[in-house]
């Protein structure tokens, strides 16, 4: 399995939604209450699954961005949604610089590879983006372009 696959394992999950409705007229009440089961798997899904006994090392290595809140291509601010490649190769949602980074492995700085020309709603513009794939078929990004309520490739 890819390096990528190994951040999110695989697992069906349930959810239950109940859904309570009154109605009230002069005499009588009335509550209809309704059960939904969904089923979803996430997007970043691998078939390995964590151990319940897993040990962590506890000391982590700041692996992209750690030179203060900005700008610069050494920097983030507010980076969330983030996808690792085969190489090891992190694309991060840079969210209040509108902005897709590219950060390889061991660099100290990362690439722009989409947006970082403003907060916008042109095709070469984001707004918000909160997270980012790579569509290994297709060679592109698809990006959860949040302020724009759009996902684009």
């Amino acid at each position: 399995p890819s390096f990528n696959q190994y951040l999110c394992p695989s697992k069906a999950t349930n959810a239950t939604i109940t859904t309570t409705l009154s109605t009230t007229t002069t005499a009588t009440a009335t509550t209809t209450t309704t059960t939904q089961q969904l089923l979803w798997t996430p997007l970043r899904g691998s078939p390995i699954d964590i151990p319940e006994d897993a040990h962590w090392e506890q000391r982590g290595v700041t692996v992209a961005g750690g030179n203060g809140e900005g700008n610069g291509t050494n920097q983030f601010y507010n980076p969330d949604g983030l996808f690792v490649d085969d190489e090891e190769t992190l694309y991060i949602a840079d969210q209040r610089n509108h902005r897709i980074m590219q950060w390889r492995a061991n660099a100290t700085t990362g690439q722009v590879v989409a947006g970082g020309n403003g907060k916008g709603n042109e095709t070469h513009q984001l707004q918000w983006p909160t997270d980012v794939i790579v569509d290994k078929e297709t060679d592109s990004l698809i990006i959860c372009d949040n302020g724009n309520n759009r996902v684009v490739r």
